[in-house]
């Protein structure tokens, strides 16, 4: 059973919302039942985003096989959500075989490998062929204009969703897993308040690029805090619309994964 639902997975995890829909359909007829009262629809839509982030976390390699998720309190946090729809995404994403719940009541990433999910854009650059500086330079120009955008563009609501993000990041100094879930949702806070797709979807391909070694980079300690301290400058020159200040904060928080990158690269070589 676990191989077959592994199996819908890997044919369904380009598929969008509509794919996910279908399975947790098939897991709630097959026995699975949710009650949630009033707003479930409304609910039902917000976990299925959480588990398409999760899972796009995985296809990405940002998530690996034996990575234990944060507590659903964290996760809470994190994602901005109540646990009702938090606990209905890890619930459809343990029957599907991709997360699997341990004592504790922690969940785990199962042995779904990552490699066989991983996003077409992704593997456009293997190992052999990643070149850091290349990459950031990519990111620099896309990211940077994405923020200078965000900037001008941003709804009161935004900016005051990319500051929760920026501050919440200081409960995860010691949670790299919990942070890398944080930072996603950062990043995508801005991209999402430039209001343009286009840019937003290849901002989030270079962001996809070197995750195995930018996983090891937020595991070194220190790198954590300096980074929620660079998203929180970011995030206060979006609250006080200062397009030059948010842009010149990103790049220098774009240096600092830039350098610790290349740190994590050369003990990896070492190690070796």
């Amino acid at each position: 059973m676990a191989d077959k639902a592994k199996a819908e997975v890997l044919e369904t995890a380009d598929g969008g919302p509509d794919a996910f829909a279908d399975l947790l359909d098939a897991a709630r007829a097959a026995g699975q039942k949710a009650d949630f009262g009033g707003g479930a629809l409304e609910r039902r839509s917000i976990s299925e985003q959480v588990a398409n982030r999760i899972l796009a976390m995985i296809k990405s390699g940002n998530l690996k096989s034996g990575d234990r998720l944060p507590t659903e309190a964290q996760m809470g946090i994190a994602f901005g959500i109540s646990r009702p729809p938090l606990r209905e995404a890890l619930k459809a994403l343990t029957l599907m075989g991709v997360l699997e719940s341990r004592q504790g009541g922690r969940y785990t990433v199962t042995d779904l490998s990552p490699s066989r999910l991983v996003a077409p854009f992704n593997v456009m650059l293997s190992v052999s062929d990643y070149d850091v500086h290349e990459h950031f330079e990519a990111r620099a120009v896309v990211d940077c204009e994405l923020v200078r955008l965000c900037t001008e563009r941003a709804t009161p609501e935004q900016r005051a969703r990319i500051m929760q993000h920026a501050v919440d990041g200081k409960a995860f100094f010691h949670d790299a897993v919990a942070f890398r879930l944080l930072d996603i949702e950062f990043h995508q806070s801005l991209n999402d308040a430039a209001q343009n797709r286009l840019l937003s979807a290849l901002a989030q391909g270079l962001y996809d690029i070197g995750l195995d070694v930018r996983r090891v980079a937020s595991a070194i300690p220190g790198n954590i805090e300096v980074s929620v301290g660079q998203h929180i400058e970011v995030a206060t020159a979006v609250m006080e619309r200062n397009a030059a200040a948010a842009v010149d904060a990103y790049r220098r928080h774009l240096e600092h994964v830039r350098d610790t990158t290349i740190t994590a690269m050369s003990r990896a070589r070492t190690a070796s």
